[in-house]
């Protein structure tokens, strides 16, 4: 590891498409509490799971109300991911074991529930991600680096990693049942034609760091403004009321260990971040703001102690105890030097 050292970032890409909606949220192109653009069936008539019936095939029925903006930047919507929701991994499994003349009649991607009635981390940025390109008008890559990235001076953070970036890339280490990392040939490189907001960014450390301490700085750093003061303060405060957040539960141990950053501390979704109500037992504040990537990449932004820092590995699976152990001890050092410092 080095300073400049490569990362496959996975949903720490998220935060980068939050900021773009929100831009776009604030040139008025498009609000946060009426439906999206109906780019896909699954945005402009959303069905729900409800069960499965005696044969198991599906059983669903139209969403009670339209996804916004609001639902999918907050994980409410309804769309989840199969690594943390068993009963989306039963829908798939439902869904290939039907003849194609049956399926094909059938979402890909139903909601798991109605719209603002429950948190599930999963997809939604996916979707943010079309928006953002149908409502700009600019392919993703694009808009990300004409008015985030390039602005950041963020030259080590994009879908595509250059000759020179390549040969600074972290290769993924799998954790072994002895506890041992044993490391993964970094797989060629494919050309992108189409680009996620949830997934498939590359950075460094100090390349994201700018990016938080952009945020922490009020949506200003080095000479560039990239969102006003009030999106900013609006992304870090809780968007979902007492809907409980956070909390996740495997279906692929080899991909992610269960998931509970803080136990007993109450958790809830800010648009990007997720957000401990209570101060953490390694010095950060209540009122921070955090998430992370699956090869155990981390952030977190504490607005009251002035704190922006980024931990990085590309370890699986996601929530790796000897990990977080680390990650722990390195906010734990952080605070102590803010203490000493103060």
């Amino acid at each position: 590891m080095a300073r400049d050292t490569v990362f496959s970032i996975a949903s720490m890409i998220k935060l980068v498409t939050s900021v773009a909606a929100m831009q776009l949220v604030e040139q008025g192109k498009i609000k946060l509490d009426e439906p999206v653009p109906a780019i896909d069936p699954a945005l402009g008539s959303p069905q729900v799971l409800t069960g499965f019936n005696a044969a198991g095939v599906p059983e669903l029925r139209p969403a009670n109300q339209p996804i916004t903006l609001r639902h999918l930047l907050t994980h409410t919507a309804g769309f989840t991911y199969r690594l943390w929701d068993a009963e989306a991994l039963h829908y798939l499994r439902a869904i290939e074991a039907l003849p194609r003349s049956k399926s094909g009649a059938l979402p890909r991607t139903p909601l798991m529930f109605d719209p603002g009635t429950r948190w599930q981390y999963g997809t939604n940025i996916d979707w943010v991600g079309r928006i953002v390109e149908t409502v700009s008008g600019e392919r993703l890559d694009a808009y990300f680096h004409k008015h985030i990235l390039g602005p950041l001076c963020m030259a080590d953070t994009g879908f595509v990693a250059s000759p020179s970036q390549r040969a600074r890339q972290a290769s993924t280490h799998r954790r072994k049942p002895d506890g041992s990392l044993v490391a993964e040939r970094l797989r060629k490189q494919a050309t992108p034609t189409t680009f996620l907001g949830g997934g498939g960014l590359y950075s460094t450390a100090p390349d994201y760091l700018t990016l938080i301490r952009m945020l922490l700085h009020e949506g200003s750093f080095n000479g560039a403004r990239i969102l006003r003061a009030e999106s900013v303060a609006l992304m870090g405060q809780n968007q979902i009321g007492d809907i409980e957040a956070g909390i996740l539960r495997t279906t692929n141990p080899a991909l992610s260990n269960n998931v509970d950053f803080f136990p007993g501390i109450a958790l809830r979704w800010g648009l990007g971040h997720m957000i401990n109500l209570e101060p953490g037992p390694d010095g950060r504040s209540g009122g921070s703001l955090t998430w992370a990537g699956l090869l155990n990449t981390y952030y977190w932004i504490d607005p009251t102690k002035r704190v922006a820092a980024v931990f990085m590995t590309q370890v699986l699976p996601f929530a790796d105890k000897t990990v977080l152990s680390l990650y722990n001890q390195f906010e734990r050092g952080i605070y102590s030097a803010v203490n000493e410092a103060n």
